[in-house]
């Protein structure tokens, strides 16, 4: 391998791809630590790609909101659900961050720091091979580039494909809609996600909990197309589109996930750090940002020991979820995959914020799974106790 003849390093830190997970370690670091030489390296040509993410603010801190807040482009201070049997409206907010704003904020903050058109070839703890054949070296090195395609994890797959429309006439939405369930059901549990962001501009994401992680998206249009005549909205045009495949975990070995890491610490959807009911990676993210700011060795060793401590305690606090997960997928068919979520939704509103948070107490864990189950209770506990073969870690978008 190339080295230095000086034997000097051109960053205490790389960061290997400029997604949420990275470009938040990079945001953290430079209030927290500026001092730092971070490197963030984009292969695309903004950071963040071409994606939202949105959040409750319960899902947070109040500190770790208010470093969040020059990214955040929309709040509301409610949203709903819709499914056959329940229409409900929750007073917890939601907040949304755009890539483009992600990318300008950024870039305006970081500077030089940021490298786009980058890509990486190869990652090792101290140092960084691009695509063009040049070394790069480093006290450490952060791995965010998506999730490995070998990932040894039992998956399911949320899968969606969203357009901003510009609509001829007000669209009447007082705040977000997650989950609109109403819709015709295929292809697993289907539900529309529809953002409002202005009063004339909505964000539809045509949505599926899916056993597999093909996209057709010309299908996937038409029923945007028919959702938006369904709510008597005549677009003027697309705006924007986005498309995506998040992995929902039912199981895995993270002891292996982490042993084929080479010594180098991952981030996001590359380190399991990711809600594995939800799909939601900002405020895992956000987390680990902050964890990654607050230690006091950086040096290659000890930080890839820090960030595998803390997934890996992550991975075990989330073992519920991953049982519910096995439930929707393993033990209710698809098209009936629906009535779990409507049970749900249907359970006191601060129970639902922890469930959004990761914070579940073990009343909550109880109440989520008593009563009569909206799933046939042999196939519930033959998914919840066995470890049938799932999806694999193919296109995996962050």
């Amino acid at each position: 391998m190339h080295r230095h003849s000086d034997g000097a390093h051109d960053a205490d830190l790389v960061l290997a791809g400029g997604g949420l997970a990275n470009g938040l370690i990079a945001w953290w670091l430079r209030h927290r630590r500026p001092e730092l030489r971070v490197l963030l390296l984009e292969a695309g040509p903004a950071l963040g790609g071409n994606h939202t993410w949105s959040f409750h603010p319960t899902d947070l801190a109040p500190d770790q909101q208010r470093m969040l807040d020059p990214l955040v482009g929309w709040r509301w201070d409610r949203h709903e659900v819709r499914f056959p049997g329940l229409a409900r409206q929750l007073s917890g907010g939601y907040a949304s961050i755009a890539s483009e704003r992600f990318d300008a904020v950024l870039r305006g903050a970081l500077g030089d720091a940021v490298r786009l058109d980058t890509a990486v070839a190869e990652v090792g703890p101290g140092h960084v091979r691009l695509s063009d054949g040049s070394w790069l070296r480093a006290g450490a090195v952060i791995d965010g580039r998506g999730l490995p395609p070998d990932a040894p994890l039992e998956l399911g797959f949320q899968k969606f494909l969203g357009q901003v429309l510009r609509l001829q006439a007000p669209h009447g939405l007082a705040g977000p809609i997650l989950m609109d369930a109403t819709v015709p059901q295929h292809d697993g549990y289907r539900f529309v996600y529809t953002l409002p962001l202005d009063e004339r501009t909505v964000l539809v994401e045509d949505t599926f909990y899916a056993d597999g992680d093909a996209v057709d998206e010309a299908a996937l249009r038409r029923n945007l197309a028919a959702y938006a005549q369904a709510q008597g909205w005549r677009p003027a045009g697309v705006l924007r589109e986005e498309r995506g495949v998040l992995p929902i975990t039912l199981d895995g070995d993270p002891q292996a996930l982490w042993s084929r890491a080479g010594g180098v610490p991952r981030s996001g959807l590359a380190a399991g750090l990711f809600h594995p009911t939800t799909g939601y990676s900002l405020p895992e993210a956000v987390r680990l940002a902050e964890r990654v700011a607050g230690l006091p060795d950086l040096s290659a060793g000890a930080l890839f020991q820090a960030v595998r401590a803390h997934a890996m305690e992550r991975w075990r606090d989330q073992a519920f979820f991953r049982l519910l997960n096995r439930m929707l997928f393993r033990a209710a068919a698809p098209a009936q995959r629906w009535r779990v979520m409507q049970r749900f939704y249907g359970l006191p509103e601060p129970l639902i914020a922890r469930f959004y948070g990761s914070r579940l107490t073990a009343w909550d864990r109880l109440r989520i799974v008593s009563g009569k189950p909206p799933v046939p209770l042999a196939a519930a506990v033959r998914a919840a106790l066995g470890r049938p073969a799932g999806g694999r870690a193919q296109e995996v978008i962050q």
